[in-house]
């Protein structure tokens, strides 16, 4: 018998810390299995200790490397006994500066990271969703994919493209009975965003500081939903819809950050 034992499982990139940590965390508690990947092997260590080795598969990993991911999913498909019922796509790295001040390495690494891992998530793990049903493709996008955001210009890019594969995938992989969607989170309380971001922040609106438990929760929603986006805090809606209908009028106000 695999190491699942038969619970549904759930693959987690980035999830050492914050959102990735918290799902995991919360998952757990519900039941599943869970895989755990991400970069910082102690962090990785310190959750298995609290989840219990029965019940999560940890690994380092670097989700920019193809040839790492499919070992990392070779693994899981292993322990989990062949079937991913969640795969998210959750590791990320943000980089704030102005573009034509931001060396071209740290940009090319924000595209590999953000992107490219995601594509890489999705090849990989391709073969496993498609062989448990309902399974669902879920990717962390940002409120950053509402509207182009200055000083972070190519991390907004990278998901404004995860944002665009989502859309896609998500009449593309009904035929394999794989529910594709995402989160835009916005201002979240994880390693990401600096101590100073976080004292600036406006106490209420779109952008106050939300917990990461809160991502976790839509995680669990996705999976019984077939919504398409979640927005944390819900508000973030109302800027996708602002950048759709007057991408003027919310560039000049964006302007204020420059």
């Amino acid at each position: 018998m695999s190491q699942a034992a038969g619970r549904q499982s759930i693959f987690i990139t980035g999830a050492a810390s914050g959102m990735g940590r918290e799902t995991a965390r919360l998952f757990q508690q519900q039941g599943w299995f869970v895989g755990a990947y991400d970069l910082n092997p102690s962090g990785l260590q310190d959750l298995q200790a609290e989840l219990g080795a029965d019940n999560c598969l940890i690994g380092q990993l670097d989700v920019s490397d193809k040839a790492a991911y499919e070992q990392a999913i070779e693994a899981f498909s292993t322990a989990s006994g062949g079937r991913m019922d969640i795969l998210f796509n959750n590791a990320g790295i943000a980089m704030r500066g102005l573009f034509d001040e931001m060396p071209f390495e740290q940009q090319m690494r924000l595209v590999q990271v953000n992107f490219i891992g995601v594509l890489n998530g999705i090849h990989c793990a391709l073969p496993l969703l498609k062989a448990t049903p309902n399974a669902l493709c879920f990717t962390t996008s940002s409120s950053s994919a509402t509207m182009g955001m200055p000083l972070i210009a190519v991390y907004s890019a990278t998901k404004h493209a995860v944002k665009g594969l989502t859309e896609a995938l998500s009449n593309e992989f009904r035929r394999y009975d794989i529910r594709v969607a995402d989160v835009l989170p916005g201002l979240i309380r994880t390693g990401m965003p600096d101590d100073a971001l976080l004292a600036a922040a406006a106490p209420t609106g779109p952008f106050r500081v939300i917990e990461a438990i809160e991502v976790a929760k839509v995680v669990w929603q996705a999976y019984q939903s077939d919504t398409l986006h979640w927005y944390v805090p819900q508000e973030l809606a109302e800027l996708d819809k602002a950048a759709g209908n007057d991408p003027e009028k919310l560039r000049d106000k964006l302007a204020r950050l420059v």
